[in-house]
Formats: structure tokens, sequence, C-alpha cells
């Protein structure tokens, strides 16, 4: 018995905005079936010993800290802007 349905083949490929053929939803059906049924074969595993992770490898920070730092000053950051006006940086308005 087949775990999924032709019908939901063809809204999933809807919800990803794929136009599949009668065709390609029917054998997709089998493809999925066949992976859904090797995942289930994971649910046979022991796994009572097993420490639950959230990453296979014991990963750490590697970010640096967050420091505040002066920044530029304000004369050198407008010699560089295209355009500025009254102190401030001057772009193209993006509401009308």
């Amino acid at each position: 018995m087949s775990r999924i349905t032709t019908d939901q083949v063809k809204h999933v490929a809807n919800l990803a905005r794929l136009a599949i053929s009668e065709e390609e939803a029917k054998a997709f059906k089998n493809q999925l079936d066949a992976i859904i049924s090797f995942a289930e074969e994971l649910n046979e595993v022991d796994t009572d010993h097993v420490e639950p992770t959230s990453h296979v490898l014991d990963m750490k920070n590697v970010l640096r800290e967050d420091k505040a730092v002066k920044g530029l000053p304000q004369e050198e950051v407008l010699k560089n802007a295209p355009e500025h006006q009254d102190g401030y940086v001057k772009v193209p308005s993006i509401i009308e």
C-alpha cells in the first residue's frame, strides 16, 4: 500500500510552483513512497543509548565578541557618498 497519493504529490508540486503532468505525478508518487519507506526503516534503529544532538560535530561559537567601537567620522563617510545633504547620505526615494 502506498503511503502517499497522486493528489498529495500534485499538491506539493503546486506549493512548489511546479507544473507536473499526470505521468510525472505517478512517477514521483512511486519515488516518494520509496523514500518514505526508507525513512520508516530508521524507526527500527535502536537509539536508546544515543545522546540527542543538534549537530553531528561538537561546534563552538566561532564569532568574535561583540564590542562597541568608534565609527568613522561623519565627514569621511560623507566624502565617499555620491550625494549628501545636511550631514546625511541622500538616497533615492523608494516610497511613492
